[in-house]
């Protein structure tokens, strides 16, 4: 038996309280089990998008492992008895878990992202590592009979770790609602992921990473995104109203 989960949680959804070390060696573990497991990468806007999307909270409550993308998250938890000990950003987990991966001769599947993305992600995935084994890519346009064959070719010829970037929470419900039609052991949302191994997308600089300030820097980038970065300061206001359970 694996180490007990440790949980905290953050207007009622749920983050494993670790480190990006015990983050990778958790997912490392679930390719061995012989169950299927879904990991998820909430930031302060999916957990505000959770608080009026019942499926979504369900979703969150259900996965095997929760880690928080956003240093909002991180800050949040501070007021909770169990504090999370640092960001575990979704690209980095993901980055690290392919790493180990290429080592070990566990599979990947790239699926979602504009066309060509997934599988220039994923060309790039396996120039960076070696002998990492990806055995296909599907962008993330696809109809119903698409949508069959897909499931067909990742119950026949299923994949360690299936990544899906459909955007959140799409991916998130898709991943949900058709994992068991699988025979994938980990399934996990990447959100823009692939855009950024593509090499479409920048991450923020690492100074701004280091500061907390990625989101900031995805606006100046992105301003189209302001919107969305609404989220952040209701996201606060609710954390702060909310007694700290200490």
């Amino acid at each position: 038996m694996g180490k007990m989960r440790v949980t905290t949680e953050i207007l009622s959804v749920p983050f494993d309280v670790c480190t990006m070390d015990e983050a990778v060696a958790k997912v490392l573990g679930f390719f061995e089990d012989g169950r299927q497991h879904i990991v998820c990468t909430p930031n302060p806007e999916i957990v505000m998008e959770a608080q009026t999307d019942g499926q979504l909270m369900s979703i969150l409550k259900a996965a095997d492992l929760v880690v928080p993308d956003g240093v909002g998250v991180v800050w949040a938890s501070q007021r909770t008895a169990r504090p999370v000990p640092e960001r575990v950003a979704g690209y980095d987990l993901c980055m690290r878990v392919l790493e180990e991966m290429a080592k070990t001769g566990k599979t990947a599947y790239f699926f979602g992202g504009a066309p060509d993305v997934a599988a220039t992600a994923a060309k790039r995935a396996m120039k960076r590592f070696d002998r990492l084994k990806v055995l296909g890519a599907h962008n993330g346009y696809f109809d119903e009979a698409e949508e069959r064959k897909l499931l067909q070719e990742l119950k026949n010829n299923p994949p360690d770790l299936l990544m899906v970037g459909l955007g959140a929470p799409k991916q998130e419900k898709w991943i949900y609602e058709n994992l068991r039609f699988t025979k994938v052991r980990v399934a996990i949302g990447v959100g823009g992921c692939f855009d950024v191994m593509a090499g479409n997308v920048k991450r923020a600089p690492k100074i701004f990473r280091k500061l907390g300030l990625e989101w900031f820097y995805r606006l100046i980038s992105q301003p189209s995104r302001w919107r969305r970065m609404l989220r952040l300061p209701q996201f606060v206001l609710r954390v702060m109203t909310q007694k700290p359970t200490k």
